[in-house]
């Protein structure tokens, strides 16, 4: 475990029904971000969630990918061809998420992948969902070429034309939880900036019986990434009993040394308030001990 120092979308239907989860948890060494390592634990849990999944279009590109080309143009996925194109659209975009896809006509994993694409541009309405197709043209061979694109299908989320991350041969849950974690404004998790505003937060929170979640973890975290639907999932369900709200360790120094302060030393880190007081914290990723650590806080008796 390593000190901090101060210098530095099958959709998600069964999002917390399988019988076991995988447990990660990030370990940091500020200000070198790159050289955080994942550890796996094997949690056997006992609770389940039931809760309403988060229900996607179905479209035709999904329906009859045998009856024509699913990569005609598509719902709200927009084919680039040009670099000009491209371009364009990143502008077009501003502070929305953009979601690009660089794909091969060759490729089954491409063709495999793209119904995703589909559903979430059609569910998530904040977002640009962009698609090159690498083997089109030169001009697309070269957008491939100026991202460093060697492999398909990979993915490249942008925001405000700069790159906040980059994904390479996921599935659609992975997809579904990038896309919630970087650009999900409909979510009702609060996206805390500051040490102020973490503790205004508490306070505004201290007399109104709610417990208060924070989520603590990194801009470029894989197990910050795989639980965030469940956490999206619990703020939804439990807005009127609870409070949540999320912290980018690596946004600034003063956060940096806010999760020091709090003795932070792996992500995710969930810290749990009520009354004005931090009462107790889960470090991991286990969506089902998630969901029984915030029952537990809430006074249910939860049995692992």
């Amino acid at each position: 475990m390593a000190t901090i120092t101060t210098t530095s979308l099958a959709t998600a239907a069964a999002v917390c029904r399988e019988p076991s989860s995988i447990a990660m948890k990030a370990s940091l060494r500020a200000p070198d971000f790159s050289s955080l390592h994942f550890t796996p634990q094997i949690l056997q849990r006992k609770l389940s969630l039931s809760t309403p999944s988060l229900v996607m279009a179905r479209t035709a590109s999904q329906r009859g990918t045998a009856e024509r080309n699913i990569y005609e143009q598509d719902a709200k996925v927009i084919q680039v061809h040009t670099v000009k194109e491209f371009d364009a659209a990143l502008e077009a975009a501003k502070n929305k998420l953009v979601v690009v896809e660089y794909a091969a006509s060759h490729s089954p994993n491409s063709r495999k992948i793209y119904p995703s694409m589909v559903e979430l541009s059609l569910a998530c309405q904040d977002a640009v969902f962009i698609l090159v197709m690498g083997d089109e043209s030169g001009e697309t061979k070269e957008l491939c070429e100026r991202a460093g694109i060697d492999k398909v299908p990979h993915f490249i989320f942008y925001k405000n034309k700069e790159i906040v991350h980059e994904e390479e041969g996921i599935g659609p849950d992975e997809l579904l939880g990038d896309v919630l974690y970087y650009g999900d404004p409909d979510a009702p998790i609060l996206q805390l900036h500051s040490k102020e505003e973490l503790q205004g937060l508490i306070k505004q929170h201290k007399e109104d019986g709610k417990l208060l979640v924070v989520d603590v973890g990194l801009k470029h975290c894989g197990p910050c990434v795989k639980v965030y639907p469940t956490f999206v999932k619990l703020a939804k369900k439990m807005r009127e009993t609870a409070v949540f709200a999320r912290i980018h360790g690596d946004e600034n120094e003063e956060l940096m040394g806010l999760l020091k302060q709090m003795e932070v030393v792996e992500v995710p880190t969930f810290l749990f308030f009520t009354g004005g007081e931090l009462r107790g914290r889960y470090v991991g990723s286990g969506k089902g001990e998630l969901v029984g650590e915030i029952l537990r806080y809430q006074g249910v008796r939860v049995t692992y």
